[in-house]
């Protein structure tokens, strides 16, 4: 009897709702095809239904419906392989949950921040509790039980039979477990079916990736968004790279120590340029707006197209008196482009040769950036007006690491499919709208607004910009001038309101280009409205269009015209050496533009620079007067040798300072590595509401001293969008109404911790 108890109770039986006979089998290929639908399925649905990828045209879909299949065959196909079939079973639905449990993590994520989930969010314990902790949990929807359903029911299924096999098991009968009326076919697959699967997976990966990079060439190499490379490849894909960049840059921080730093310091202490007495602290004390030239080229400053001027309000602001501008600026941007060109802005360091800093590194690099000196030596607040993607170029990330207090990017401004292009809503509309934040801000205030209307393909409608066609038989170079001249208008607009509204007199407007506009393979398309001939152009002309415009305007600024040669490294010393602030602690490799010490060989990203007398291509020399190559004295191969060490050096040692990480070794004195985790960006309304409400009586905002009454009714433009309703000027849109409502109703918010009213250091 109680032999027969021991073998009752080892008994395991599986329920079913057919007779044995009809019992079905599960074939390795049957349960294959349903897990790669499923995961198929429920990515679209979370591409279209929880992401905002941003798809601009056909080929964009076609990709997108493409991408969850590739890599969802290549990582199902691995349950295809073991020679044992419950083995593969097992293998296969591991990867199922873990695929499904990314598509979940990434849904989550993406309400809370509007970005995906790296490598280094997931290790990181603080961010990640902050990402998908309890925060998180209140951003679950309803449709999110779409993503599991499947999951949860056969969980529950085999949950309950285990409640009931307990009560079975304690009374010696034999387990029972659901298979829903199927079974496992454990019978082998034919030899070359699993290898026959993997291949199919990865060459239809590798198409997806051949057409993508098509659409969008170097679209790792760049890597200008997570969401691009989501959009084109595919969650996993992207998963897969993020983690090998993280390896790849780990490994090559774990080797660096401080010593590493020495040879920097030792450089960037021997390269300052001393101030020019005449302009140092000539705007200490002033607000600083930095207007982000989109694509902006210097040639277009004074051309006429069909007898009208391109840029009639550039033009006339370069000939005020308090205007100070730069004619021999050249952008210095790689592959990173506008994140470059941000990044030289802000900390004087060059973007890396292989990609974009912001993108690869930002996240984790330690920087002395222009945000927290301001604000840690002079009591400045900072903030970002961008109306695209919060998260393109990773900026989300990488402005809480140069300490930026708050950025009101794309969500923050009413906008539809017609008051948008590619990269953000159009410029009109986005000043227009940019005032109802920026008199928010307490005063004195570091502000960087980004427009985005002047970039390739360069378009914009008839009823925006009435200006001529150039006549040429490229679309994109006549674009070009239409779209830089909606720019200008866009510009006279916001500095009429700067002088109606005040804030022109206590502020320093800084205006610069970030890189070309016209890439050098349609030059010679370009060359006849230049006044050239295309058939003598050569790359020293192509050389020479990489000037941008660099414009400070300042009541009561020495202005003129200044010739020197220089680059974007070079703003932030300028800049600083403006507001009273030596910048000899910092790390720099930029020196002032106004300083007689200052450094005029301007080095470009790959190598080549231009000076003041000629310009190095390579192993070409040209003289900039004539534009002929120059043949090289031994006296002039020496100088060149000397500038091309020097420019070899300089992007030697900016790129050891970011792939290293360098600076977390040193802290200049006086200042407080910035902690990226005290910024949140989804609240910058309520941020500077609740400060400016907190600080009452000593609120210094534009806002506050016009006795709490809103300077946007003094916004004029002529932008049709708004021709018949003008509320989105004066009114927050309604997804961050919340915000105003939560600052009314709190005495603090998560911003007033941050050092916005600190003493500055000497």
């Amino acid at each position: 009897m109680t032999k027969n108890k021991v073998e009752r109770s080892c008994r395991f039986e599986t329920v079913t709702t057919k007779s044995p006979r009809t019992v079905d089998k599960i074939n390795p290929d049957w349960l294959f095809s349903l897990s790669a639908f499923l995961v198929w399925a429920k990515t679209i649905f979370g591409y279209f239904v929880d992401f905002s990828l941003g798809l601009n045209d056909p080929l964009q879909y076609t990709l997108l419906l493409l991408n969850p299949l590739g890599t969802g065959i290549i990582f199902l196909s691995l349950g295809l392989y073991p020679k044992h079939a419950r083995r593969g079973y097992l293998i296969g639905v591991i990867v199922y949950i873990l695929s499904t449990l990314l598509l979940l993590a990434n849904v989550l994520y993406y309400r809370e921040f509007s970005d995906f989930l790296t490598i280094n969010t997931v290790l990181g314990v603080s961010k990640v509790s902050q990402g998908l902790g309890a925060s998180s949990l209140s951003m679950v929807k309803p449709h999110d039980i779409i993503y599991v359903i499947d999951i949860v029911l056969v969980a529950l299924a085999y949950f309950s039979y285990s409640i009931w096999n307990i009560w079975r098991y304690i009374h010696n009968e034999p387990l029972r477990w659901p298979h829903f009326g199927l079974t496992l076919d454990t019978r082998q697959l034919p030899f070359h079916f699993p290898q026959a699967v993997t291949v199919f997976g990865i060459a239809l990966f590798g198409l997806i990736m051949a057409v993508s990079e098509m659409n969008r060439p170097q679209l790792l190499t760049r890597t200008f968004d997570r969401n691009y490379i989501v959009k084109y490849l595919g969650l996993a894909p992207f998963t897969v790279y993020d983690a090998a960049k993280t390896a790849q840059n780990n490994q090559v921080r774990a080797q660096a120590d401080s010593s590493n730093l020495d040879p920097v310091l030792q450089y960037t202490r021997s390269h300052y340029a001393a101030p020019n007495a005449s302009y140092f602290g000539t705007a200490k004390g002033k607000n600083v707006i930095i207007i982000h030239l989109e694509s902006f080229q210097q040639f277009l400053i004074g051309q006429k197209i069909d007898g009208q001027e391109v840029t009639p309000f550039l033009n006339s602001l370069i000939k005020e008196k308090d205007t100070l501008s730069f004619s021999n600026f050249f952008h210095q941007v790689g592959l990173g482009k506008t994140s470059d060109a941000e990044n030289m802005l802000e900390t004087s360091t060059f973007g890396i040769a292989n990609g974009s800093l912001f993108s690869s590194l930002g996240t984790e690099n330690t920087f002395e950036g222009a945000p927290a000196i301001l604000n840690q030596r002079a009591g400045y607040t900072s903030a970002v007006f961008h109306g695209g993607s919060a998260s393109f170029w990773n900026r989300d990330n990488v402005y809480k690491s140069l300490g930026y207090n708050d950025y009101f990017s794309g969500n923050f401004y009413n906008h539809d499919e017609k008051a948008a292009t590619e990269y953000g809503i159009k410029d009109k509309l986005m000043m227009a709208e940019t005032p109802k934040y920026l008199e928010h801000l307490q005063q004195p205030f570091y502000a960087k607004i980004i427009t985005t209307s002047n970039h390739n393909p360069f378009y914009i409608t008839q009823a925006d910009s009435d200006f001529p066609d150039a006549g040429t038989d490229d679309a994109t170079i006549n674009g070009y001038f239409r779209t830089a001249h909606y720019l200008d208008e866009a510009l006279k607009e916001f500095f009429n309101y700067l002088k109606a509204s005040g804030l022109e007199k206590n502020s320093l407007v800084m205006l610069y280009g970030d890189h070309f506009g016209i890439s050098n393979d349609r030059n010679t398309t370009l060359a006849p409205l230049l006044g050239k001939d295309p058939s003598t152009w050569n790359a020293f002309d192509d050389a020479q269009l990489q000037r941008v415009p660099l414009i400070f305007h300042m009541p009561g600024l020495k202005g003129g015209v200044n010739s020197t040669y220089g680059g974007e490294i070079d703003v932030l010393p300028t800049l600083l050496h403006l507001l009273g602030i030596d910048s000899s602690r910092y790390v720099q490799f930029g020196t002032d533009l106004l300083s007689s010490q200052h450094d005029s060989v301007v080095a470009f990203r790959n190598h080549n620079f231009v000076t003041s007398k000629y310009t190095v291509l390579g192993s070409k020399v040209y003289d900039n007067t004539t534009g002929k190559l120059l043949t090289l004295t031994p006296a002039l191969e020496a100088t060149i040798a000397k500038d091309q060490k020097s420019v070899d050096t300089r992007l030697s040692l900016s790129d050891d300072v970011a792939n290293r990480n360098l600076l977390r070794f040193y802290v200049p004195l006086g200042f407080k590595p910035v902690n990226p985790n005290q910024y949140d960006y989804n609240q910058s309304l309520s941020n500077v509401l609740s400060i400016e409400r907190n600080l009452g009586s000593k609120s210094t905002s534009l806002y506050s001293e016009n006795n709490d009454q809103s300077t946007t009714g003094l916004y004029q433009t002529d932008a049709p969008e708004l021709a018949d309703d003008t509320d989105p000027i004066t009114t927050f849109p309604d997804k961050v109404q919340d915000q105003t409502e939560a600052s009314s109703s709190s005495e603090s918010s998560s911003s007033s911790d941050v050092n916005v009213t600190t003493q500055p250091s000497k």
